[in-house]
């Protein structure tokens, strides 16, 4: 069950794929599997890292029966709220509701929401319409700077009236924007979780105050983010970093510009740890080269995480 404020680590998983980029539904069910038993506080498909954008509808929607019936309520389950208009995501809401998803991390609508700055009203609206369709736990999202609405401290503090707003996924890779979200936060009389979603500074984000993570690289290294999160939330620093170290050149690596290739670069990673058969990721989106398979490789002997 996800409460406000939502605290602790909500991985946010790939999506493997046939070299034709085909989904590959047997080895979907396997990693669920895999990952409800590492004992995340959640797990969130149809997010960017599981390539939403390129999947249809219907494929959205398997995607989402698919993992419930592998799940089975072992760990909350979520979709990304993907839409073009704000009644055709109330209506998806509602309907992954009935499902059995149990929270709904909001995309912004694109392009509207693109270009600043976006009227807070705009922001408001949308996700109290997916609130008030669902009836069911929500997190806003927030983007680097040009890539979607800022949500600054007056509009975080408007949506925060919205019920069912549990956390925002403070996703814009930069340390200013992240402690500024903090501080707001905090100050909220409707308290909400601070998520982090910068996959380059997870343990740091945590450290300045983040309440957890919703995030792609906990899609692998799932339980050892999860051991993180409890060392910071239990004092034990150092336990937290000795983590970090071995785990965050992966991240930090995956995660370097063009930041677009993150999904092949973790697919490769989960193909190296036996995840998946393949990095295949789906066109427009391009795989990576031999150089930097070689690498990814590389990092993970460097750091203990590959025999």
């Amino acid at each position: 069950m996800l409460n406000r404020p939502c605290h602790g680590v909500i991985a946010a998983p790939f999506l493997p794929m046939h070299a034709d980029g085909e989904i590959d539904w047997p080895c979907l069910e396997r990693y669920m599997d895999w990952l409800a038993a590492q004992n995340p506080t959640g797990i969130a498909m149809n997010m960017d890292a599981s390539e939403v954008i390129a999947l249809s509808e219907e494929e959205q929607d398997q995607v989402i029966r698919t993992c419930l019936g592998v799940v089975k309520g072992r760990v909350p389950f979520l979709s990304g709220i993907v839409a073009g208009s704000t009644q055709a995501a109330a209506r998806k809401a509602e309907r992954y509701a009935r499902m059995g998803v149990e929270g709904f991390p909001v995309f912004p609508p694109f392009p509207t929401f693109s270009g600043a700055p976006v009227p807070g009203e705009m922001i408001y609206r949308y996700h109290k319409a997916i609130a008030d369709a669902a009836k069911l736990p929500i997190i806003c999202f927030q983007f680097p700077k040009g890539w979607g609405p800022d949500y600054t401290p007056d509009i975080l503090r408007r949506i925060a009236d919205i019920p069912e707003l549990i956390a925002i996924k403070e996703a814009s890779f930069d340390v200013a924007q992240t402690l500024s979200t903090i501080e707001v936060a905090a100050d909220l009389p409707r308290k909400i979780g601070v998520l982090t979603g910068s996959d380059t500074f997870i343990f740091e984000a945590m450290m300045m105050g983040c309440n957890g993570a919703l995030i792609g690289f906990a899609g692998t290294f799932t339980g050892e983010l999860v051991a993180m999160h409890a060392s910071v939330q239990e004092g034990d620093t150092s336990k937290a970093r000795a983590i970090w170290q071995k785990i965050g050149p992966i991240a930090r690596y995956c995660w370097r510009p063009p930041i677009r290739d993150f999904r092949p670069r973790m697919k490769e990673v989960l193909r190296l740890q036996g995840h998946f058969p393949s990095a295949a990721v789906r066109e427009p989106q391009l795989g990576i080269d031999d150089t930097e398979r070689a690498k990814i490789r590389s990092l993970m002997i460097e750091n203990g995480l590959l025999q």
